[in-house]
């Protein structure tokens, strides 16, 4: 029985057998591990970026269907990766915030992210309290919170030297839209079939997972244009990949 075998054989038992779940978990380890290392030299202990990319391991499993006829993998490799460059990216606090305000600040975040894609809209305090079971007042000290987060920081160059290079510069290489479709290869050529426009969207949605008013700003058009060019790229892909 070949690997991608084994994996399917495990993944038509995770859902009703702890074991099976866990036996893939194990399997792939090693991918995990060697992923890690590619974000090494970063100011994370490689112990703690093998950590996080046993976690986005875990969510793939869990995740993964086998239906679609991916080989895991490919799709495991894009998993652990976009967990690994969120561990980085939430590192970056440019001061001192207690560590229950950044993580109420990344869980404020996350809802906000969650409910603009739902609502086509960004939600308002409320809305987002109602949905993170929190009070107004600790959604507003998030966001407040959230101002002290430096989101450029892996572009400054290391240990303040100009001329050194920056932390953006040593990520793996990211080749927008076409580095999604080569990872979601179920959907590869349905994605590679859509406009220059509709391909760079699906990326910023689904791989830099900003909400569409974010979208809207980077690819300067309007929220409903996102929304429309968005629902319109997704109708293609389901066409394109017929029944089931």
């Amino acid at each position: 029985m070949s690997d991608r075998e084994t994996d399917d054989a495990l993944f038509l038992r995770r859902d009703g057998d702890p074991a099976a779940r866990d036996a893939l978990v194990v399997r792939h380890r090693g991918l995990a591990a060697a992923l890690a290392r590619r974000f090494t030299g970063r100011g994370e202990a490689l112990e703690d970026l093998i950590q996080v990319a046993t976690i986005g391991l875990i969510n793939a499993v869990d995740r993964f269907d086998v239906a679609r006829g991916a080989p895991f993998r490919s799709y495991a490799s894009a998993t652990i990766v976009g967990e690994l460059k969120r561990h980085l990216r939430d590192r970056g606090w440019s001061v001192r915030v207690p560590r229950g305000l950044q993580e109420r600040s990344l869980l404020v975040s996350g809802v906000r992210t969650r409910l603009s894609g739902r609502l086509g809209r960004s939600p308002t305090i409320a809305e987002i309290a109602a949905d993170a079971d929190l009070e107004t007042e600790e959604v507003v000290e998030a966001l407040q919170a959230a101002a002290a987060y430096r989101s450029a920081s892996i572009d400054a160059p290391f240990g303040g030297d100009p001329d050194a290079p920056t932390l953006a510069s040593t990520l793996p290489a990211d080749d927008e839209a076409e580095a999604l479709a080569e990872r979601l290869a179920v959907v590869a050529p349905a994605i590679r079939s859509l406009p220059e426009r509709e391909r760079h969207i699906l990326f910023l949605r689904f791989y830099r997972d900003l909400t569409q008013t974010e979208i809207a700003e980077e690819v300067g058009i309007s929220q409903m244009h996102v929304s429309r060019l968005l629902a319109r790229a997704l109708q293609s892909i389901r066409e394109a990949l017929g029944p089931g």
